[in-house]
């Protein structure tokens, strides 16, 4: 089972995005640094103060391996941790375990695709089918004809 403890929560996004980076492929905390920056086309690169001490502490935690080359890689552990079921968790206490927990994660999305629809986002547009099809079925959950 996942371990959600707080230690491994720290840098939520960051801690994730190493893990996908080295899931296939081992990679220094440099090369690492050059994934991310060309994955936001140069618009941010991570500090070292912020990737190294990271990569030391999952290294410390099992998640990762260091080899002789310093290069990191996933261990089972940290197999685990990134095919997790719910990649949305990072962004939540827990999965939902209830009705209500369900409904208010719903009710967060549903506000960021208004603030969206607010702002003309042109996505919605194109999204506007499969969002007609979530708002039936939710309508078919909650009793509705």
């Amino acid at each position: 089972m996942f371990n959600f403890d707080w230690a491994k929560r720290t840098h939520k996004g960051l801690r994730r995005w190493v893990l996908y980076i080295v899931r296939d492929t081992p990679k220094s905390g440099a090369e690492i640094m050059d994934v991310m920056e060309a994955n936001l086309q140069g618009w941010w690169r991570p500090s070292p103060g912020s990737v190294y001490p990271l990569l030391k502490r999952m290294v410390e935690e099992g998640v990762l391996t260091r080899s002789e080359e310093d290069k990191y890689s996933l261990t089972s552990s940290g197999r685990e941790e990134v095919d997790h079921p719910w990649p949305w968790a990072d962004q939540h206490e827990h999965a939902p375990r209830s009705v209500e927990d369900a409904i208010e994660v719903i009710s967060s999305y549903t506000s960021y695709l208004e603030d969206l629809s607010r702002s003309r986002d042109q996505s919605l547009v194109k999204a506007s089918g499969e969002l007609r099809g979530l708002a039936e079925r939710l309508s078919k959950i909650g009793g509705e004809s």
